[in-house]
């Protein structure tokens, strides 16, 4: 968990000691991102830009990781690290920096980290990435170790990257065998998987038996069918959280509202999130509805902010919150992302959200009916906001002591 603001941990009415030690398990690639903001327009062929500002940080799965883990939830990745000082960036930044369990991660002797350049203007973004697909995990041996795992850490029974309790960070042996990923993921109260057309992940389904809430994330399906059924793992899923372009191909509908409706016949809960006007949800099994307008802030770069959105919105759900205040505080975490640059390390923290409450609550001329909507924070925020530092993206990296 991250080290964020000790003392806010919003599932703490409900843990009982037989629970799962993970709150959210996910899995994934990570890139290393590097990040330019302050561009006036898009790089134009033939000419060179300058970016007023740049910033490098762990990407892809990272992004939602670090949010969940800055949000107080114990997080555990599994993915697999480039066998490179980007790789190692990545794991420190992850494991030391937010707190987010590696034990089912392993580094991949002799492959390199895949890389995303992302250009944020005009309150969008364009990107560039390279990378090849990560080898797959070597086979577990009698011990329950991968034969040629290597690790970055030296503490026992933490650092490894071999999936194995008892575990050393270059993965020998010293004690019993824990189940290996993918064949085992671990016990959790939740689950995100990103779902795609043609593709069922074995570990989805296990997870769902195990009592984890599965929620399903998706892109933009390539193949240009837009077909529910062509997603199994949705069979699986507790939650499904599409933007309005992807619920309404999906659904044949040109309405994201209609859309919401017609996927909560399929999914216990469809959210889908609207962009600057904010996000609706449905939940299925009760039909109610709710709606919550996004926060206008000055962005300064969007880059992760649907990964923070699901992240509060996982947040709110296991913490058994009420759906519309749910879909304030994912919107509202994903708003604060953007004011900082650097995917991951955009990702706000309980400190921060309470510097916004109390910001917000002096400022002139405010509609007391959008700040009722937030109301709910006063029950979780402390009275006053404590200065918590978190790690941001940072120009570049590996820099001499």
């Amino acid at each position: 968990m991250s080290t964020d603001t000790p003392g806010i941990d919003p599932l703490e009415a409900l843990r009982a000691p037989r629970d799962p030690a993970c709150d959210v398990f996910l899995t994934g690639p990570v890139f290393l991102d590097i990040i330019f903001t302050g561009l006036d327009s898009a790089p134009v062929r033939g000419t060179e830009s300058w970016a007023r500002g740049m910033g490098s940080s762990p990407g892809g799965v990272a992004n939602m990781a670090t949010a969940l883990a800055r949000l107080g939830l114990h997080t555990s990745l599994a993915a697999a690290f480039g066998d490179d000082h980007y790789g190692e960036y990545c794991w420190d930044v992850l494991e030391q920096g937010e707190g987010i369990d590696l034990s089912m991660s392993h580094t991949v002797p002799g492959w390199h980290s895949p890389v995303t350049v992302s250009m944020a203007y005009e309150g969008e973004r364009t990107m560039v990435s390279h990378g090849h697909e990560a080898p797959a995990p070597a086979p577990v041996d009698g011990t329950g170790s991968r034969a040629g795992a290597t690790g970055t850490g030296t503490s026992t029974g933490t650092t490894g990257t071999t999936g194995t309790t008892g575990t050393t960070g270059n993965g020998t042996s010293t004690g019993a065998a824990a189940p290996v990923f993918p064949q085992c993921p671990p016990r959790a109260r939740a689950a995100i998987a990103s779902l795609a057309p043609g593709r069922s992940e074995p570990w989805v389904a296990t997870a769902a038996r195990d009592g984890a809430l599965v929620f399903g994330d998706v892109g933009w399906d390539e193949t240009g069918r837009w077909d529910l059924d062509a997603l199994p793992d949705l069979a699986h899923c507790e939650a499904f959280l599409p933007n309005a372009e992807e619920a309404m191909r999906y659904t044949r509908t040109d309405c994201p509202r209609a859309a919401a409706h017609a996927l909560a016949e399929r999914v216990p809960l469809a959210v889908v999130t609207l962009g600057a006007e904010g996000a609706y949800a449905v939940d299925g099994r009760t039909g109610t509805a709710a709606a919550v307008p996004a926060i206008e802030v000055e962005a300064l770069d969007p880059t992760g902010a649907g990964d923070v959105f699901v992240a509060g919105f996982v947040t709110g759900t296991l913490a058994d919150w009420p759906l519309a205040d749910r879909l304030a505080f994912a919107g509202l975490t994903a708003a604060l992302s953007v004011q900082e640059f650097g995917g991951s390390l955009s990702a706000p923290g309980w400190a921060e959200i309470a510097a916004w409450w109390q910001l917000i609550r002096t400022c002139d001329r405010q509609d007391p009916a959008a700040l009722e909507r937030y109301a709910f924070l006063d029950d979780l925020l402390p009275a006053t906001a404590r200065a918590w530092p978190l790690r941001r993206a940072v120009p570049t990296i590996g820099f001499r002591q």
